[in-house]
């Protein structure tokens, strides 16, 4: 007898002839347009763009289907009795026009929360201030490597909703997880992890309680039977513990805890701890990823499959994996032993020190700055002179990054050639005369995309384009 989710069933009856919202035709509600269309639902799409900046194919499937729309710069005007709302994760919950639809009794939701409502199956769920793509993927490939039959889906992978129909008890739904995603949700993974809390994005939420309190949701509406995996270094997570309503198990690689997992630097061993005894687990000597922050995420990895899969699933993927795209991303390695490292990814500060300290010599040429989504800088400065040669920058935040490391200078009584470009192809050049045999040119820009690129996916192919163009 064929499998009948029968709370997808339910949920699809009630969309049948509601009135609907889509706020955001991004890539997570492009698939609901086909699937309210045929379950006959009034549906309206709203977008803050214009018509014309809209990809025409869109519009001409939401004329061609009688939707309703409104576009342009007032386009949540008409946002008034709706039964349910799917909002883009870009749309907060606190928008006004949302906050008052949902005093009306609207639902307010998301394509992702309600895959977590509805799939039949386990989900494991991951987020955290950095680490969530690596984490996250490692997670995936050891399932899949295992056997499983498994859907990748929230940040990464692909919109997930409109598979809930295909997912079967035994399979596993594994997410990436951004706080704009959890904001406001009402239901979280039966497996949570929580790589870190550091300050981000507070260009976008209110402060940074709004920021820590959308990662918490995450853990907030487990169960007694939910795995919650903290990182014990980071202050907040670590506090997290206290509030999480099911079983907590913590990873370090700085304390050396009683019971959880440890990363130890000394012999590059990931060791489970109980009771005050260490089991080897794994050797991070034989994983092609590189720096602590790495082997962190491989230790999230295996905590999160550690009771679904056999151990030879964990150590082969963590022993071949070698990384996501924009990640410290080896690109060319020229004649003289010059590396060139892709680290598009990094957007706070946070991310560009963890890259730093990936690397073992102290001879780095850094690329920095961006969009400033108004994050402390003063944290880059020691970093920056401790291993790096010669910094170049550029965007918004050259002037923050220049006096964190100003500052750090004169305090130490160094020197470190600082230059500044007005464009990223300017900054490849210059690194490519600056560096000499052997050095390492990292492109870690600690800061986000949007002064001159679409996100930071392109800006890393427009970096390596540039350095295949221009290094010889």
């Amino acid at each position: 007898m064929d499998y009948i989710n029968k709370k997808l069933v339910e949920f699809n009856n009630y969309l049948i002839g509601r009135k609907v919202a889509i706020i955001g035709v991004g890539v997570s509600n492009i698939p609901l347009i086909d699937y309210l269309h045929n379950l006959k639902s009034d549906v309206t799409i709203f977008d803050g763009k214009e018509i014309d900046e809209i990809d025409k194919k869109i519009v001409d499937k939401i004329i061609d289907y009688g939707m309703n729309f409104s576009f342009g710069k007032r386009y949540l005007d008409k946002l008034i009795g709706f039964d349910i709302i799917f909002r883009s994760p870009s749309c907060l919950p606190t928008v006004p026009e949302l906050v008052a639809e949902a005093e009306r009794g609207a639902i307010i939701t998301t394509e992702i929360e309600m895959v977590i409502e509805l799939c039949p199956c386990l989900v494991i769920g991951v987020t955290g201030s950095d680490g969530k793509t690596t984490t996250t993927t490692l997670i995936y490939e050891i399932l899949k490597q295992d056997g499983y039959n498994c859907f990748l889906g929230g940040n990464i992978g692909i919109p997930l909703f409109t598979k809930i129909s295909e997912m079967l008890p035994e399979d596993i739904v594994v997410l990436e997880l951004s706080s704009f995603q959890l904001m406001n949700m009402k239901v979280s993974p039966n497996i949570a992890v929580i790589t870190n809390i550091t300050p981000n994005h507070l260009n976008v939420h209110s402060d940074m309680e709004e920021y820590i309190d959308a990662k918490k949701t995450i853990f907030k509406y487990q169960d007694k039977d939910g795995l919650l995996i903290l990182n014990y270094d980071n202050d907040i997570t670590r506090e997290c513990a206290e509030e999480a309503p099911g079983k907590v198990v913590f990873f370090s690689s700085k304390s050396k805890i009683p019971n959880g997992y440890l990363v130890d630097t000394e012999d590059g061993k990931i060791k489970v701890c109980e009771n005050g005894l260490r089991r080897h687990v794994f050797d991070t000597r034989n994983m092609k990823l590189r720096g602590v922050h790495n082997f962190e995420n491989a230790c999230c990895a295996i905590i999160a499959t550690k009771d679904l899969v056999k151990k030879e699933s964990i150590d082969t993927v963590l022993t071949e994996f070698k990384g996501v795209e924009h990640r410290l991303e080896l690109i060319k390695e020229t004649k003289n032993r010059i590396k060139w490292y892709n680290d598009s990814v990094s957007s706070s500060p946070t991310r560009t020190i963890a890259g730093l300290n990936a690397f073992a010599l102290k001879n780095i040429v850094l690329i920095a700055g961006g969009y400033d989504k108004n994050l402390d800088y003063t944290v880059l400065g020691k970093p920056i002179i401790d291993n790096c040669k010669s910094l170049i920058l550029l965007g918004q935040t050259s002037d923050k990054i220049e006096k964190a490391v100003k500052d750090e200078l004169k305090k130490n009584k160094k020197e470190l050639p600082i230059y500044r470009c007005s464009n990223l192809k300017q900054a490849v050049e210059k690194a490519n005369n600056v560096a000499v045999q052997g050095d390492i040119v990292l492109f870690s820009p600690a800061s986000a995309s949007f002064d001159m690129f679409k996100n930071f996916a392109e800006r890393g192919e427009i970096f390596k384009s540039y350095v295949n163009e221009i290094v010889k």
